[in-house]
């Protein structure tokens, strides 16, 4: 008896073999990012700090019966307690209000010259990177001589031109901290250009701003935000450092330099007045530190496992 077609052969079941399925989820690169960024224990501390820190800056003074600038002199140097958790300064100024508005100040100064730094420095650095030749020379050229000025002389005659205040620090670190993020970019970019998608680009006949802000500059961006982490602490430290030499914020209006700088004054005799906002202000600096190590791990290829 013959044994028919249909019995001869075996179907096997439809679907995708062992050996072929996709274990792991398909994933973007900042997807990854993310997800490896999320393993670092001590980035997302940072992270997690900073996000506390920025919150109690913007809502606490607004929750609080006191003002940063109204003086009583019948509650002058009280020691932190239930009416004043941070205690009061010589005027009698709360200190919990005073170190949560200076801790708004200082933030808004290092984010604004990091914003600054950011447009500046990939735009300056980009242009020069891309041309190349006479016009990347040149403006290295003044790059260099603008970095070779120090900061410390910029402030003072800034100081002596427009006054103290928030504005003067900020142009007076914008003027030249743009320098080291155009170098950075202009170092990764002299690499990227070179690359296949760059000349395939040219080819097509995009051009020098098309290829600079959809090809170069993103696949420089990981570097560029760990770089900007760097940045925001820079900038309040210069910030607290001109403070605390008596060139920074006006008073009464406070900032985590000018706190410090009131405290260093009373040191002995009223402690907590250095304590609270030098808890604050290293809390800051360790915070992005460590977002920035991580961030660093995190967004480079060769970390990937």
């Amino acid at each position: 008896m013959a044994i028919s077609a249909k019995n001869r052969f075996k179907a096997i079941e439809q679907g995708i073999l062992a050996q072929d399925r996709i274990v792991r989820p398909s994933l973007n690169y900042w997807q990854d990012a993310w997800r490896r960024l999320k393993k670092n224990k001590l980035a997302m501390a940072g992270l997690i700090i900073l996000v506390v820190l920025s919150i109690m800056a913007i809502l606490m003074p607004f929750f609080s019966s006191f003002q940063y600038d109204i003086q009583d002199y019948n509650s002058t140097n009280v020691r932190p307690g239930g009416e004043h958790w941070f205690g009061t300064d010589d005027f009698g100024r709360d200190l919990w209000v005073r170190v949560w508005w200076g801790t708004r100040i200082s933030l808004f100064i290092g984010i604004t010259a990091a914003i600054i730094d950011l447009v500046v420095g990939v735009l300056y650095g980009g242009i020069s990177a891309f041309y190349g030749g006479k016009v990347d020379n040149v403006m290295q050229r003044f790059a260099e001589i603008i970095y070779s000025i120090p900061y410390l002389i910029i402030a003072i005659l800034l100081i002596m031109v427009l006054g103290a205040g928030v504005s003067s620090i900020i142009i007076a670190y914008a003027l030249t901290g743009w320098v080291p993020m155009s170098r950075l970019v202009r170092g990764q970019l002299l690499a990227l250009k070179e690359q296949e998608f760059v000349m395939a680009a040219r080819s097509l006949g995009a051009r020098p701003g098309r290829i600079i802000f959809r090809h170069l500059i993103p696949n420089a961006l990981g570097i560029i935000i760990v770089q900007i982490t760097f940045v925001v602490p820079s900038a309040i430290f210069f910030e607290a450092f001109l403070s605390f030499i008596g060139l920074g914020v006006k008073v009464p209006l406070a900032s985590l330099g000018t706190l410090m700088n009131d405290g260093a004054l009373s040191m002995r005799l009223h402690p907590h007045r250095l304590l609270f906002p030098t808890a604050v202000f290293s809390l800051i600096l360790l915070s992005f530190n460590m977002l920035g190590d991580g961030l660093r791990d995190a967004l480079d290829p060769k970390m990937r496992k």
